[in-house]
């Protein structure tokens, strides 16, 4: 009889278990929270998708660029020598440190495996222009070795300072030179040192400007003068302070950037993690993470008077 009341029991303990397992609620997600972050995270691949896109239209259109300014220039300097209206080639030099940032790669080793992990860093460039008598030509020797996007912004830099200066460099040959104290894997490309090459180039023309080595400036240049947007502006800074520099110029686009702080949400139950952007102030959080003055900059112009 008690046997026969303890299989009973045993019985009915299981009937109840199986119950709870199988009706108990269990906790779920909120479906409009997981929707949110699939609408979230599709609108970030398109997003990122438009820009390769954009980049790679960007590229071509650079590259085409740069060739028909070439063709000009060998035009004109052809019109110039059969004419015998050559004027006389410009003669100078001028020097300055510009910041630049480059990818880290480093091979970790956890158990059997080993993984890459990539950082950025910023690194000064010793970048110099010289100019003398030749055939219009804009050229750049790197070590490290540049890239399509670096030769494109010397073209850009050298048209502008033309114009503002008033000289033409048709009968002269306009040499960029980049050197680095420290390798760079992968070498220099893209176009953020513009605006620098830019006021280099400027300050060859008139061969009596002596720059100020304590100011070091960042970003690209277009046909007008106007100075763009770039990357690596934490590293930028960095390098620079490093250097011994004590004011960074910067695009005036580049006023707000974008830090991460993290934040704990309940999703059912479940506590997630995660970075949330807050965007905040360039000029204010440079100076005082890095401990270096920053000033916004909107177009060569403004680069000059703070060189002056």
């Amino acid at each position: 009889m008690k046997s026969k009341l303890l299989a009973f029991l045993l019985a009915v303990s299981l009937i109840a278990n199986t119950y709870f397992v199988l009706f108990e609620e269990q906790p779920s997600f909120d479906e409009k929270q997981i929707q949110e972050m699939q609408d979230r995270i599709d609108y970030l691949e398109t997003e990122n998708e438009n820009l390769k896109a954009q980049l790679n239209q960007s590229n071509q259109s650079l590259q085409s660029y740069a060739s028909q300014l070439e063709t000009y220039r060998e035009r004109i300097f052809e019109l110039e020598s059969s004419s015998q209206m050559r004027p006389a080639g410009i003669e100078g030099f001028a020097t300055l440190q510009g910041p630049a940032v480059f990818q880290k790669v480093e091979l970790e080793r956890s158990g059997p495996f080993i993984r890459e992990r990539i950082s950025e860093e910023g690194a000064l460039l010793d970048i110099s222009v010289e100019i003398r008598p030749g055939k219009g030509r804009v050229l750049v020797q790197t070590v490290p070795l540049t890239g399509v996007g670096f030769q494109d912004a010397a073209n850009t830099a050298v048209f502008v300072a033309e114009s503002k200066t008033g000289h033409q460099l048709s009968s002269s040959d306009v040499i960029f030179s980049v050197t680095a104290e420290e390798d760079i894997p992968g070498g220099v490309d893209g176009p953020s040192a513009g605006a620098l090459m830019t006021l280099l180039a400027i300050s060859a023309i008139d061969n009596n400007t002596k720059l100020n080595d304590s100011i070091t400036i960042t970003g690209t240049i277009d046909s007008e003068g106007n100075i763009g947007e770039v990357g690596g502006i934490i590293e930028k800074a960095e390098a620079a302070k490093a250097g011994g520099k004590t004011l960074f110029l910067i695009p005036r686009e580049n006023s707000r950037l974008v830090t991460y702080k993290l934040v704990e949400r309940n999703f059912g139950g479940f506590i997630v993690t995660e970075r949330v952007a807050e965007p905040v102030d360039a000029e204010e959080y440079i100076e005082e993470k890095v401990g270096i003055d920053v000033e916004y900059v909107d177009t060569i112009d403004d680069v000059l008077r703070y060189q002056r």
